[in-house]
C-alpha cells in the first residue's frame, strides 16, 4: 500500500514538473520589434519629421485657444439656449485639458525648438457656429495627422501622435453630437498632406512670438464656396445636442458646387509672413477627398476665379457600402487628374490651384 502511494506521489510531482509548451515562434518581419532593435528616441530625425511635428503642435495649440475661448465668450445662456447645460460645458473644458496634454507630448518630442501658442481669430459669432467651426478644425487637425504619420522617418514619435490623434477623433465626434449631426457617418476617416493642413489653418492665426519655427509647408491659394449657402449648412436653428440622429446627408450627388478662389501671392497668415503659391496652371477638376477614395469631376463655367462642379457619387466598395460623399470632407481645384491614392496623396499637390476647402456633405 506504501509502495502504491510512492508512485502515485511521483505521478503527480511529475505532471507537476512538466516542461510548459513552448510559444509559437512570432511571424517574420516587423521593425523595432525584437531584443536587439535599438531603444526608442521620441525625437524628430529629420526636418521632414520636425516640420510635420511643428505644424501638428500649431494646432494643438489653436485647438487649447478655441475650446476656451468658446467658453469664455459666450455665457451659460447662450449655451442653454442651443440645448447645452453645463455638463456640456464641462466636456469642452476637459476637452481643452487634453490639448493641454497633446501640447505638452510634441513640446518635449521636439524640445527645444518648438512653437509657443500664438494670437487666434475664429470665424463664428454664435454657439452653433462654434460649435460648426470646431468640428471642422478638428476634423482636419485629425485629418493632417493620419496623412503624415506613415511617411515619419522616426517611428517611435509616430507612435505617442497615434495615442494623441485619436483622442482628437473622439472630440471631432463628439461637436458633431454637440451639433445635432449623425456622429459618425463615414467608415473612414480620410488623410491629407501637411501642406493641405497648413491651408486650412493658416488663416486663423493672427500674431505669433517671433522664435516660434518657421512652418515650411506650401500654403496654396485660399478656395471658398460661394456663395455661403451653397456649402451645405450643418448649421440649423432646430439642431440639439444629440449622441445620435437620423440627420445623415445634408447634400446628394449632383448638388451644384461654386467655387471661388484667390490669385497665388497673397500675404497670408500670422505676421502676413507667409506667400501663398501654386506651381499648377489653369483649374480644370474638383477633388474629392473623402474616405479611402480621391475623385476628380471637371469644371464649368469657368470665369477667371470662378467655377463649378457636381458633388460625385459612389460608394466604398460598390452596390451596398456606404457613400462616398458624406461627414465633413475635403476639396480641392486642380489643372490634371493624376491617380492618387491614400497613401502617396501628395503628389497632386504640384497639381492644385487652390485649395482644400472644408466640403460639409453630411
Amino acid at each position: 500500500m506504501l509502495t502504491t502511494f510512492f508512485f502515485a506521489l511521483v505521478a503527480l510531482c511529475g505532471l507537476g514538473f512538466a516542461a510548459p509548451p513552448s510559444p509559437p515562434p512570432p511571424p517574420s518581419g516587423g521593425v523595432d520589434v525584437t531584443p536587439d532593435s535599438p531603444p526608442p528616441v521620441y525625437r524628430a530625425l529629420s526636418d521632414f519629421d520636425f516640420q510635420s511635428l511643428n505644424l501638428a503642435l500649431n494646432q494643438e495649440y489653436i485647438e487649447l485657444d478655441l475650446f476656451h475661448y468658446g467658453l469664455a465668450r459666450f455665457s451659460e445662456k447662450e449655451f442653454l439656449d442651443a440645448g447645452l447645460g453645463p455638463e456640456y460645458r464641462f466636456l469642452i473644458e476637459y476637452m481643452a485639458d487634453q490639448e493641454v496634454g497633446h501640447a505638452e507630448m510634441i513640446t518635449n518630442i521636439l524640445y527645444p525648438y518648438g512653437a509657443k501658442p500664438c494670437k487666434y481669430q475664429y470665424p463664428f459669432d454664435n454657439v452653433r457656429e462654434f460649435f460648426d467651426f470646431c468640428q471642422k478644425l478638428t476634423r482636419w487637425g485629425e485629418s493632417g495627422v493620419y496623412g503624415f504619420l506613415p511617411h515619419l522617418d522616426n517611428r517611435a514619435p509616430a507612435e505617442l501622435l497615434l495615442n494623441s490623434i485619436t483622442t482628437e477623433a473622439r472630440q471631432q465626434m463628439a461637436f458633431r453630437q454637440l451639433q445635432g449631426l449623425f456622429p459618425m457617418a463615414v467608415w473612414f476617416i480620410a488623410g491629407i498632406p501637411q501642406a493641405w493642413a497648413w491651408t486650412l489653418l493658416s488663416p486663423y492665426l493672427v500674431t505669433c512670438p517671433s522664435d516660434n519655427p518657421d512652418i515650411k509647408w506650401q500654403i496654396f491659394p485660399y478656395l471658398t464656396v460661394t456663395p455661403l449657402q451653397n456649402n451645405p449648412n450643418a448649421i440649423r436653428s432646430d439642431s440639439k445636442a444629440a449622441v445620435s440622429t437620423n440627420v445623415s446627408a445634408i447634400s446628394y450627388p449632383g448638388y451644384e458646387v461654386n467655387f471661388k478662389w484667390d490669385e497665388p501671392g497673397q500675404q497670408v497668415s500670422y505676421d502676413k509672413k507667409y506667400v501663398t503659391t501654386t506651381s499648377a496652371g489653369p483649374a480644370k477638376y474638383a477633388l474629392w477627398v473623402s474616405q479611402l477614395n480621391a475623385t476628380y469631376t471637371p469644371l464649368y463655367n469657368i470665369n477667371n476665379n470662378y467655377a463649378s462642379a457636381k458633388q460625385p457619387d459612389g460608394r466604398v466598395f460598390g452596390d451596398s457600402s456606404a457613400p462616398i460623399f458624406n461627414d465633413t470632407m475635403f476639396v480641392v481645384l486642380t489643372d490634371d487628374n493624376p491617380y492618387v491614392s491614400p497613401y502617396n496623396l501628395s503628389l497632386v499637390n504640384p497639381h492644385v490651384v487652390a485649395g482644400p476647402a472644408i466640403y460639409q456633405a453630411g
